[in-house]
């Protein structure tokens, strides 16, 4: 995989892998990520990719000192799956 890059003007983390674009798109309300949506096509899933990306997100958050609010489904899911991010969990 490539590496995921932060544009926060945007409000994504992406990544371009074998030709692809992935990414996570959030918003920030305060000093609350919001997360909307996790994209990676079906040619690249099943890679761990919108793993990587929902981590990047959850770092940032964390060294930011941002809550989180994870509206999309994934990374619900991921943040229920990992433990060590429940304290990021508003």
């Amino acid at each position: 995989m490539t590496d995921i890059t932060h544009n926060e003007t945007q409000g994504r983390f992406a990544c371009t892998v074998d030709g692809y674009h992935c990414e996570l798109d959030y918003r920030l309300d305060g000093r609350r990520m919001i997360i909307l949506h996790t994209g990676v096509p079906h040619q690249v899933g099943g890679r761990g990719i919108a793993a990587e990306l929902t981590r990047a997100a959850l770092e940032t958050a964390r060294s930011r000192g941002w809550q989180v609010l994870p509206l999309c489904s994934y990374a619900e899911a991921y943040m229920r799956r990992y433990p060590e991010y429940a304290d990021l969990l508003e």
